[in-house]
C-alpha cells in the first residue's frame, strides 16, 4: 500500500511539474508581429470645384476643396502590395492641371510610379498584389503598370467594371484603365492578403458595388486603416455624409457603422486618403510608417 501511495505521489509531482513548466513556457511566449512598412507616395492633386458632390443635400454649396490623391506600398517579408495607383500618369506630362468636361474637378499628377519607386529601390515587378480600393479614376491611374502582380478585386467590383456598359460606355476609360490586370484573384468580402492577420483587405461596399478598405497591424503604429473613398472628409466621416455619386446610399451607411465599430474594436489609427491634414501626416517615401 505504501508503495502504491509512493507511485501515485510521483506520478502527481511529475504532471504538476509538467503543468508548472507549461505555463511556465506559455508565460514567456511572446508575439512578434511581422516586419512591415508603410510608404505613402504623391499620386497627385484633385482640387473638387463643385464640393456639393460630396453629399446628399446642399451642405457643401458653392464650396470648393483640393484633395490629395495618395498612393501606398505594404512592404511584407512575404512579398509587397501597392494600395490605389493614384490619378492618370497622362496628366504628368501635361504642364498644367487639366478641368476635365462637367467642370467638377481639375486634376494634376507630378511624378510617375516607376520614377517614385526607384525611392525606395522597386520597380513594378517587385509586386506581388495590387489592390484597389476601388477603380474610379483617381484610384486606377497607373495600374496597368503593375500587369505582372496579381489584382485582388472583390467580384462585385469586377463584374461592374469590365461590365458591357463601363467598356462601351461613356466611362470606358475606366475599364481602359485596369484592362492589363489579368492576373487576378477574386475575392467576396475580407481577406487576409498574407495569412497572418497584418495586411488585411476589408469590404465595405457602397461607394462602389466592391469597394474596399485596407487594414494593417503594424508593429509601432499599431492598428492602421486606410479608408479608400468611404470617407472623403472628417465632416463626412462625423455625420456619415455620403456623397451624391456613391452606387448604394443605404450600402454605404451600413459599411460606415461596420468600420466604425471595427475601428473602434480595434483602437485603429485612421487615414482619410483624400484628406490632405492625413495626407501630410504620413511619413513620405523613402521614409515608412512602421
Amino acid at each position: 500500500m505504501k508503495n502504491l501511495v509512493f507511485v501515485i505521489a510521483l506520478a502527481l509531482a511529475f504532471f504538476s511539474c509538467k503543468e508548472d513548466k507549461k505555463e511556465v513556457k506559455d508565460a514567456v511566449v511572446e508575439v512578434v508581429k511581422p516586419e512591415i512598412k508603410l510608404y505613402t507616395f504623391d499620386g497627385g492633386t484633385v482640387m473638387v470645384n463643385n464640393l456639393e458632390l460630396f453629399s446628399q443635400d446642399t451642405t457643401y454649396q458653392g464650396q470648393t476643396k483640393e484633395f490629395s490623391d495618395a498612393f501606398y506600398v505594404i512592404s511584407h517579408p512575404d512579398g509587397n502590395l501597392m494600395w490605389d495607383a493614384g490619378l492618370p500618369e497622362a496628366l504628368v506630362a501635361s504642364p498644367e492641371p487639366i478641368t476635365p468636361p462637367g467642370g467638377a474637378f481639375t486634376i494634376s499628377r507630378k511624378d510617375s510610379v516607376i520614377n517614385q519607386l526607384k525611392s525606395i529601390g522597386m520597380t513594378p515587378a517587385d509586386f506581388k498584389y495590387i489592390a484597389l480600393s476601388h477603380t474610379h479614376f483617381d484610384h486606377s491611374g497607373h495600374a496597368n503598370v503593375l500587369k505582372s502582380a496579381t489584382w485582388l478585386v472583390q467580384e462585385a467590383e469586377h463584374r461592374m467594371i469590365t461590365s458591357e456598359e463601363i467598356k462601351n460606355g461613356e466611362n470606358a476609360g475606366l475599364y481602359a484603365a485596369i484592362s492589363e490586370l489579368t492576373n487576378i484573384k477574386m475575392l467576396d468580402g475580407d481577406f487576409d492578403v498574407f495569412g497572418d492577420g497584418s495586411v488585411v483587405i476589408k469590404s465595405m461596399p457602397g461607394h462602389t458595388p466592391g469597394h474596399q478598405v485596407l487594414y494593417l497591424d503594424l508593429a509601432e503604429n499599431g492598428p492602421t486603416l486606410l479608408t479608400g473613398d468611404l470617407y472623403h472628409l472628417y465632416e463626412n466621416r462625423e455625420h456619415r455624409r455620403v456623397p451624391s455619386f456613391n452606387s448604394d446610399v443605404d450600402q454605404t451607411l451600413k459599411s460606415m457603422a461596420a468600420f466604425e465599430a471595427f475601428a473602434k474594436e480595434k483602437n485603429a489609427k485612421v487615414y482619410l486618403q483624400h484628406q490632405k491634414e492625413d495626407f501630410n501626416k504620413m511619413p513620405k517615401a523613402p521614409e515608412y510608417l512602421k
